[in-house]
């Protein structure tokens, strides 16, 4: 599947990103995973913060590419997610584990599954790593839009 074909089926749809969004999104990732480093939180809370990091950063891989998901479509974090070895080269592991974590978020918003420790642990690791990557990535890729956020 390319982004082409995702934009065809309406998953995707164009999007012409500016400097000003992205470096607005980057900072409201930080934010996010700042607030799920927070012990004062719930793990319930804290997963939830630092997965929307996650979707934040898969938002902006697409974004950098031209294109948004479909919110209006069912599944778009699992296109975003999905998306990122297109986007920004992730890696198929990586996005296994991401994908489970959107399961486990899934659970736990939708059915009240608590958030475990080692789910909490691996979703803030994860976390961490994709903004990292996202970063270097917005500033190898696309330098035009990257920069202090």
């Amino acid at each position: 599947m390319t982004l082409q074909n995702l934009l065809s089926i309406n998953k995707l749809q164009s999007f012409t990103p500016d400097r000003g969004a992205v470096r607005k999104l980057l900072r409201a990732a930080q934010r996010n995973l700042e607030d799920a480093r927070l012990v004062a939180l719930s793990a319930d809370n804290r997963f939830d913060a630092a997965y929307k990091t996650i979707m934040q950063c898969a938002m902006l891989g697409l974004w950098a590419n031209g294109y948004r998901t479909s919110t209006s479509q069912p599944g778009h974090h699992l296109t975003a997610i999905q998306s990122l070895p297109l986007t920004m080269q992730v890696s198929k592991e990586t996005v296994i584990v991401l994908d489970a974590l959107r399961k486990q978020r899934n659970l736990n918003d939708y059915e009240g599954d608590p958030i475990s420790d080692s789910a909490l642990s691996a979703c803030l690791d994860e976390a961490d790593k994709l903004l990292a990557h996202t970063r270097q990535w917005l500033q190898t890729n696309h330098p035009e839009l990257a920069g202090e956020a």
